[in-house]
């Protein structure tokens, strides 16, 4: 309580000084293109049965023209900081309702990630058909399916096309720990370790082999994600991505924000004040289930110490150590988590098509790579407003809602309706062994099997005790 106190104060503080400095800029949005686009297979628009190429160039210029326009911010959300603490403060509880039915899939190493569906029955879109396109979310740092920012895409995409919306699936991976997600085994999350994400696309592919699977990730999200597509390259299960407000850089973000006082008392201690609270609320498990001698447990026993930590230190003692296995977990120190689990330096290596969009004046990401890594397959926007994960503009009568959800809407329905996907399977092929693990060729140490259904998961409620928007 005294963390969200605090979080007022400096959020008071941040308004005045911001609405005092600034100078209401030009809103613009500059969209990268790679300068030799892979050209993808769509069908033509009055002969489905026919294909023809174009460029992922042009394929955005004419089905994504949302992502040309400029961001115009509410005026009260003039800059980066409000429209950043409004993701935290705001109340979006009656706006944007998603329900879901929860998946629980038990790992091989002993954990437990859980995946929220949607719509959860076929009443809500009798349409639905084994090869309707699913949107595969990855939240941000401790966030979940009930995150605003997930509900603004999701709600929409759901809806039927006769109601306005693209009739797709959802399904989001909700991390473990996160959004009620019990700890199982001695391992958190971490930024970069792909392999739960693995996981989780080989249960889904398995479960619906013929949809496309079109990957949308927020902040930490779309970090993960974004190596997990680097690290499989051709072999992704995937076959489209959008990442909003990726960290990229790790390293130097983290740096950047400790370099000014809003940087690391408002928004560090943030985000390690919110991992802080998830590990707490988790430390009966990791403290009395597991055994004392793991260094996971030595290291949670020490975090659960720490007094309103920065992220860095949050992570200097715990995701650097917990993050993942060996052999890259633990790391020595946070910073050398850092290096090795950004995703910018990988990015060259994404295979599939793949939009990203950042905020310039995101007080929490602040170098974004906006020239794609010079890969044919990455179409990098920038607007200059819109802080992290914000995107807050006037939507008539009153309301708000965010910029970013038609261009994410038009990508989706650009790569889920048009670009035509080969009817092949993507990845390493499946399997079931004998004792019921869902395992893939190749890479046997990993497998999953589903623990039960939960049905009538509210979507629209935060966790209690934890910031929204995170």
């Amino acid at each position: 309580m005294d963390f969200i106190f605090g979080l007022s104060g400096l959020g008071i503080m941040a308004t005045v000084l911001s609405v005092v400095s600034s100078k209401f800029p030009n809103f613009e949005t500059t969209v990268h293109f790679p300068s030799d686009p892979v050209a993808l297979p769509v069908r033509k628009r009055h002969a489905q049965d026919e294909i023809e190429y174009h460029s992922i160039r042009e394929l955005v210029e004419t089905h994504v023209p949302s992502i040309l326009t400029d961001f115009k911010p509410l005026w009260w959300l003039c800059n980066g900081h409000l429209q950043t603490l409004y993701c935290v403060v705001g109340d979006f509880s009656k706006q944007e309702k998603v329900s879901y039915k929860r998946t629980y899939l038990q790992l091989a190493d002993g954990g437990t990630i859980g995946l929220d569906w949607a719509p959860q029955d076929q009443e809500f879109n009798p349409h639905l058909q084994d090869d309707t396109p699913i949107v595969v979310v990855q939240h941000g740092l401790t966030g979940g399916s009930f995150e605003p920012y997930v509900r603004a895409v999701l709600s929409r995409s759901l809806l039927p096309k006769e109601k306005g919306g693209l009739g797709y699936r959802a399904v989001v991976i909700n991390f473990r720990g996160c959004a009620g997600v019990p700890i199982t085994s001695p391992r958190f999350y971490s930024a970069g370790h792909t392999d739960d994400t693995r996981n989780a696309l080989l249960y889904i592919a398995h479960r619906y082999p013929k949809a496309p699977l079109l990957a949308l990730g927020f902040s930490l999200g779309s970090n993960v994600i974004t190596r997990y597509l680097g690290e499989e390259k051709a072999n992704a299960r995937l076959h489209a991505a959008c990442a909003l407000a990726c960290p990229w850089d790790l390293e130097d973000n983290n740096d950047r924000l400790l370099g000014s006082f809003l940087g690391k008392h408002l928004y560090s201690k943030g985000m390690g004040g919110n991992l802080l609270k998830l590990l707490k609320r988790h430390s009966e498990a990791f403290l009395a289930s597991f055994d004392k001698d793991d260094v996971v447990v030595q290291a949670a026993a020490k975090a659960i110490t720490l007094k309103s930590p920065t992220l860095e230190e949050f992570d200097q003692v715990f995701t650097s150590v917990a993050g993942g296995p060996p052999p890259h977990f633990p790391f020595p120190s946070a910073r050398e988590y850092y290096q090795a689990m950004s995703s910018h330096h990988i990015l060259r290596h994404v295979q599939i098509p793949y939009l990203a969009i950042n905020a310039a004046d995101d007080p929490v990401v602040q170098r974004v790579p906006l020239h794609g890594g010079g890969n044919p397959f990455v179409v990098m926007g920038l607007t200059t407003g819109g802080g992290h994960l914000g995107w807050f503009q006037a939507s008539g009568g009153g309301n708000v809602d965010r910029w970013t959800t038609q261009p994410v809407l038009d990508w989706l329905k650009l790569m889920g309706d048009d670009v035509v996907h080969n009817s092949t399977p993507r990845g390493n092929k499946i399997f079931i062994d004998n004792a019921g693990w869902l395992r893939e060729e190749g890479r046997e140490h990993l497998g999953c099997r589903e623990l039960f259904e939960e049905g009538d998961i509210e979507g629209n409620n935060n966790e209690a005790g934890t910031l929204q928007g995170l």
